[in-house]
């Protein structure tokens, strides 16, 4: 590989479009990246959240494949950290936090692993369905946990304990927080788009309701972000317990898969804008080398960001010089700003994260599956209500199964579709007047056996289910002259219909096999049991053929 190829796209050719993007993305994520901290777990806060659009948004922006592209922790991403937090904590209270950037380092390696094997373009492949459910379950579990701070008391760390004490928070709401909460929300949500575009309206309701509660409010008690380290972040070496090596790599692999799923369609996104095309399995790669360094460096998991990467392009970044500028804003304000966040309101952050949450909920598929499809919207509320309720891995996980079945299903009716068993002359099959004529004189002596399209395992069954018929008919004529590809599966049940016709000693004509379709009957030895003369290469000749037969014998 050429050695200038390693890096994404690097160069000053658009510096001064470069710097603002750059600038531009950070002050975007800079209340984001706190907000997500935050959320993430109480024991690492806000700085985690900070560390991770740092080193995520280096790396990936210089070792990925989509130039324009800014990277740090996502609300999807934020969620699962949730989980690998609590649930390590949970069960090694010592180490349990070293456990968990152990996981987010495990997560980067498979990223990495990912890329290598060149897996980018089948990432996406996922049904819209499960996304849509999934993205959505996380956009309600991050409402549902910021109901609380956003009125003054405590989170939770699970929905269904925030869900149980709704009721204490409602009637027991702090009105200080509560107003700051409903002001951010005010905010984010009413901002002018001009004025939007200049200043980012998470930073406008950062800064407000900051100046709010400490000038009006200095001696409320307000729950707050606090005391922010400074300087450079400590090296957290990798810790694995042997009980819990399962979990790990189970959630690792849900970090990775996700933030893969988020990363490339984000550069979907950016190639939209920038009519470029991006490299996704060096995409992979880059995101992969930035989850490790972040999981190193105590940071959260990261992402492509579908927000902030627009927000830089719009602003004129072109190069990942954008995504470098962007990460280093957010290292200057690591090593010197510290004192400016600490007074945050955790009632601040919360709003801001609602709205986030908001925005992730596919609002647009969920009004309308129903009348695309009630399957399809079956499946996408049942990994959504999972996703809530039940675990983010099982619900990924079933519902790419149980999406995967249904399309199986789909695709063995189509098939099913294809097979035809005729006798006497009919439309499903455009057959030449010379064919009818020779099905018509044969007076159903002949059974015409016609499969169309590729033929998986989906239609053994269906080819199974006509072997009992074969012997009401003195010839089989087995027409593959439309299939390109035949499965293992469906070539064992064509292998079970000649054994049958041959055994009821009925003479046996294959018509049209070549290719690889000829090869894969070839190794199941299928050719062998037919001799030269029965291997026609024309439907009319086998037709022809078996007339002549069926008048000897009759």
């Amino acid at each position: 590989m050429n050695r200038l190829r390693l890096f994404n796209g690097f160069n000053f050719n658009h510096l001064g479009g470069d710097l603002l993007g750059g600038i531009t993305a950070a002050i975007v994520a800079l209340p984001l990246a706190l907000a997500f901290g935050v959320s993430a777990s109480r024991q690492v806060g806000a700085i985690a959240g900070l560390y991770g659009a740092i080193f995520v948004g280096l790396f990936a922006a210089l070792f990925g494949g989509t130039p324009s592209q800014i990277s740090g922790p996502t609300g999807p991403m934020t969620v699962v950290m949730a989980t690998v937090f609590s649930t390590m904590i949970a069960k090694n209270p010592d180490n349990g936090i070293a456990m968990a950037f152990t996981v987010v380092i495990l997560g980067g390696l498979f990223q990495i692993l990912f890329g290598v094997m060149r897996l980018g373009k089948y990432i996406t492949f996922i049904p819209y369905t499960v996304i849509s459910g999934f993205m959505s379950g996380i956009g309600f579990i991050i409402i549902f946990l910021q109901i609380a701070p956003l009125l003054g008391h405590p989170s939770s760390a699970k929905v269904i304990d925030s869900l149980a004490n709704l009721p204490e928070y409602l009637t027991t709401p702090n009105p200080i927080a509560t107003g700051l909460g409903l002001l951010t929300l005010l905010i984010v949500f009413a901002s002018p788009p001009k004025l939007n575009r200049i200043v980012p309206s998470p930073l406008i309701a950062l800064i407000v309701g900051t100046v709010i509660s400490v000038t009006l409010f200095p001696d409320s008690n307000l729950p707050q972000i606090g005391k922010i380290p400074t300087g450079l972040p400590q090296i957290q070496l990798p810790v694995f317990s042997p009980n819990q090596i399962k979990d790990m790599v189970l959630y690792a692999l849900m970090l990775a898969t996700l933030g893969a799923i988020d990363s490339l369609l984000t550069s979907l996104v950016a190639d939209n804008i920038t009519r470029t095309q991006h490299d996704s399995d060096k995409e992979l790669i880059g995101q992969g080398i930035g989850n490790c360094i972040a999981g190193l460096f105590g940071g959260l998991p990261g992402a492509g960001a579908t927000m902030r990467t627009v927000v830089n392009v719009r602003a004129g970044g072109k190069t990942a010089l954008s995504g470098v500028i962007h990460a280093l804003v957010l290292l200057v304000i690591v090593l010197g700003a510290g004192k400016l966040t600490e007074n945050i309101p955790n009632a601040v952050l919360a709003g801001i994260l609602i709205k986030v949450g908001i925005d992730i909920i596919d609002w647009g598929f969920l009004k309308r599956a129903h009348r695309i499809s009630l399957r399809g919207a079956g499946l996408m509320y049942g990994v959504l209500l999972l996703t809530v309720f039940v675990d983010l891995i099982v619900a990924v996980g079933l519902g790419v199964f149980l999406a995967n079945l249904l399309t199986l299903k789909r695709l063995s009716d189509l098939q099913a579709e294809q097979i035809q068993a005729i006798v006497t002359p009919n439309e499903q099959i455009l057959l030449s007047s010379a064919e009818k004529d020779i099905l018509r004189q044969a007076q159903g002596r002949i059974l015409l056996f016609h499969l169309g399209g590729p033929m998986s395992f989906g239609a053994a069954k269906s080819i199974s289910r006509r072997l009992s018929i074969v012997e009401d008919y003195d010839v089989l004529i087995l027409d593959l002259s439309e299939v390109p590809h035949i499965g293992v599966t469906a070539s064992l049940a064509i292998e079970n219909m000649v054994k049958e016709a041959c055994e009821k000693r009925r003479s046996i004509f294959l018509v049209g096999a070549s290719g690889k379709v000829r090869e894969r009957l070839r190794h199941l030895e299928l050719l062998d049991r037919l001799l030269a003369t029965n291997q026609l290469p024309s439907r009319l000749e086998a037709l022809e053929t078996g007339l002549v037969i069926v008048r000897e014998r009759h």
